[in-house]
């Protein structure tokens, strides 16, 4: 996907976590944080690739990373995403320096990418090191791609447009509550952890 489609996605991925009440954090947040934030991170997993947007304005860490992992390696991988949400679901003082909803607001961003790059035909490997690539591949490998913009503006608008009830939704909900009962376990392993 280009750095534009990933933009677009990430400003759909965005406005559709703000307006589906994801988190409680993103539901009372800032739209001026939220979707800045993730505009912010979503070329962040392609640093492994030197000719990338974000990696020719920062060789100095591109091709280190890229030596290391190579391009769709590590940054599009199920650790990137573990560690996402590790900040995803940190409880953020209100004293800190980036606000709670920014925070989550730049993981979404991130994880917007991975999702992104999965619907292209090269995939990405989320069980890296092991090299097996999970895709649905909706759009063609090709420059400029039209389809890819369609696509992009396509789920904007969705976002933008869909019910505002839509957390009443099955769907929805069972995704909330999804990710509040993997919030919740993973709060009991930190604690278990630090009380050890």
């Amino acid at each position: 996907m280009t750095a534009e489609g990933h933009l677009l996605f990430s400003i759909a991925c965005a406005v559709f976590a703000k307006n589906a009440e994801l988190t409680p954090v993103l539901a009372q947040g800032d739209w001026w944080h939220i979707v800045p934030s993730a505009i912010l991170t979503c070329l962040l997993p392609d640093i492994d690739h030197p000719k990338s947007f974000l990696g020719q304005r920062l060789k100095w860490i591109s091709k280190p990373v890229a030596r290391m992992f190579g391009h769709r390696g590590f940054t599009h991988s199920l650790l990137a995403v573990f560690i996402a949400l590790t900040l995803f679901y940190l409880k953020v003082p209100d004293s800190w320096i980036v606000p709670a909803d920014a925070l989550q607001g730049m993981v979404v961003g991130y994880l917007s990418h991975i999702l992104a790059d999965m619907i292209t035909p090269a995939g990405v490997p989320l069980l890296w090191p092991c090299r097996w690539r999970f895709r649905l591949p909706l759009l063609a490998p090709q420059k400029g791609n039209q389809l890819e913009r369609v696509l992009c503006m396509a789920l904007f608008t969705y976002a933008v447009w869909m019910p505002q009830t839509l957390p009443e939704n099955g769907a929805v909900r069972w995704s909330s509550q999804m990710i509040n009962t993997l919030q919740n376990q993973f709060n009991r392993f930190i604690h278990q952890q630090s009380g050890h």
